[in-house]
């Protein structure tokens, strides 16, 4: 353990390096990473570089401003990238280092006839481009990260349209399928595979559960594909199908280099700023979810209505019934020093407005002032509001059993196939991938002993509705709200709206092109933002909006 401990900090460090090295210069994009010799390097030293910046930046989206946008979480403090999507130009720099690595490691796994370490670089591979393509549209594929080759077409590589990348990924996965099958284990070292130690069968199985995800996410666009694709996948019977197969790396937590992102810290950004948002937190309410109390926490100080008080509110905050003279509020800190039952009385009568007393509270999503909302008596960026809930215990640690960046999930798989069923297609039953889908979350946040009770819920008990799959689907997604923001974009669900301080009365679609791509790569870059569809969202801001539509959801009202 101890050994794997060296080599996940040193793969970490590399990524750092690998994604920092190559801001603002596209040309570096193709070049070999870290001057590391193609001719020598050893692919089980590449591989936890690019499985663990791969994991890390996934995690990152889908613990970040996705979950503001798919409303999982709000911020009270610097919120307005992640409230109101007033987003900037996105570099993807980052992703396409990762990816230079991973042609070095591909390359050499050729050369020396390693298909283990061919099949994880082509699943990575795909992966990645996969993200890419899914966030921004149309992207540098074909002529990506070959500027080794020389040429003008390799160092500004023409952008591919998702339509290609898609295919090429799906290609790609096949063939990576096929290699693992094959069961060839030569040269592999298991503790450099921080996803899998070595496992050919999960990977298998991880490669065609992202087969059945990219299935699916074409099935508008090219229907026949995704059919024959998913049936012949489920009828293979591989593919992730219990929680334990996850897609996972946990984190070590030494330090913020590889330690769980947004514990404590100073900058407003840490779990105490990190808020249920309403939609979520209402759901999780409604149907005694078992899932409520692992991912979130009472509020610090909760509302007390008190006919009797003399005044519309406490000045001051109350520890166990006793009012603590000049603390009108008490801070993180504070409460882990000194837990207690801290409340503040209002009077209803007297109070002119509305005060949620709950043991649990949530932030309307994209609200002018969050940190003022529900009676907050102390706002600012950088303070937190005591009114509303938070994360859980949990997420204020680096490192834990339950904090892992998630690639793919059981719970995914499954929801994939009650989709797929509900469309007619060959799957199986759609009421028992569902049920699955729920079960296997469950399991994965360690509550399954809960399914019975939570299934019996009447908005849980499954009703053959799209929309219903979509929403547990969406739950279900929590830390990982990346792929929930795609699969909204694709049927609409679960409809979900923005707040009143959103520019835009819909939800953004995609991210803006980089400044650095526009400079560097201005022909190209054009030529893919104009095949982006405008929409009346789009706005003075042109076609490289966040509201305009690429190709897999162009020409399409989905999700509006």
């Amino acid at each position: 353990m101890n050994f794997f401990k060296l080599i996940y900090k040193s793969a970490l460090i590399v990524s750092l390096v690998v994604i920092s090295s190559c801001k603002d210069q596209l040309t570096e994009m193709n070049e070999n990473p870290n001057g590391i010799d193609p001719t020598t390097a050893n692919p089980n030293l590449l591989m936890p570089t690019v499985m663990t910046g791969a994991a890390m930046s996934y995690l990152d989206l889908g613990f970040g401003d996705i979950a503001g946008v798919m409303q999982h979480t709000q911020k009270s403090g610097w919120y307005s990238g992640h409230n109101t999507y007033d987003w900037t130009p996105q570099d993807w720099s980052g992703w396409y280092g990762l990816l230079r690595s991973n042609n070095l490691m591909y390359d050499r796994a050729v050369t020396m006839n390693l298909k283990f370490h061919q099949g994880v670089a082509l699943t990575m591979n795909s992966f990645i481009f996969g993200v890419i393509t899914d966030l921004w549209g149309d992207a540098p594929y074909t002529n990506a990260v070959k500027g080794n080759l020389g040429g003008g077409e390799f160092a500004t590589p023409a952008f591919d349209s998702q339509e290609v990348i898609y295919t090429g990924i799906i290609n790609d996965l096949k063939t990576a399928s096929e290699l693992f099958a094959s069961g060839d284990e030569t040269g592999v070292l298991s503790n450099y595979d921080v996803y899998y130690g070595g496992d050919t069968e999960k990977w298998q199985k991880f490669t065609n559960s992202l087969l059945l995800r990219y299935y699916m996410r074409i099935s508008d666009k090219m229907p026949d594909v995704a059919k024959a694709g998913i049936e012949g996948i489920y009828s293979s019977g591989v593919y992730i199908s219990s929680a334990d197969e996850d897609a996972a790396m946990s984190y070590i937590g030494a330090s913020t280099n590889n330690a769980w992102p947004g514990t404590v810290g100073g900058d407003g950004s840490d779990i105490r700023n990190r808020k249920p948002a309403n939609p979520l937190l209402s759901k999780l309410l409604t149907n005694q979810d078992p899932r409520l109390t692992v991912w979130f926490a009472p509020v610090r100080v909760r509302w007390v209505a008190d006919p009797a008080l003399p005044t519309a509110v406490d000045e001051f905050i109350r520890k166990d019934g006793v009012i603590q003279q000049g603390v009108a509020s008490i801070t993180d800190e504070q409460f882990q020093k000194a837990p207690g039952n801290y409340t503040r009385h209002y009077n209803p009568t007297l109070y002119n407005g509305n005060l949620d007393a709950g043991e649990y509270v949530g932030m309307p999503v994209g609200i002018l002032l969050p940190d003022a909302y529900n009676g907050n008596p102390t706002t600012g960026q950088v303070l937190q509001n005591q009114h509303v809930s938070q994360l859980a215990d949990i997420y204020r640690k680096g490192s834990g059993d339950l904090l892992k960046a998630r690639l793919t999930s059981a719970a995914e798989t499954h929801f994939i196939l009650a989709e797929a069923a509900l469309k007619g297609w060959s799957v199986g039953n759609a009421a028992d991938h569902y049920n699955a889908g729920i079960q296997n979350s469950l399991a994965t946040w360690q509550v399954e002993d809960e399914y019975e009770a939570y299934i019996a819920q009447p908005d849980v008990a499954y009703n053959g509705t799209l929309a219903q799959i979509m929403e547990q689907k969406w739950i279900a997604s929590w830390t990982a709200a990346t792929e929930s923001w795609f699969d909204f974009r694709r049927t609409g669900y679960p409809a979900l709206t923005p707040g009143p301080a959103s520019p835009e009365n819909v939800l953004p679609v995609r991210f803006i092109y980089g400044d650095s791509e526009m400079l560097l790569n201005a022909k190209n870059s054009q030529n893919a933002i104009n095949n982006l569809q405008i929409t009346p969202h789009s706005g003075l801001r042109g076609s490289n909006s966040q509201w305009s539509k690429p190709w897999i959801i162009a020409g399409t009202n989905k999700p509006w």
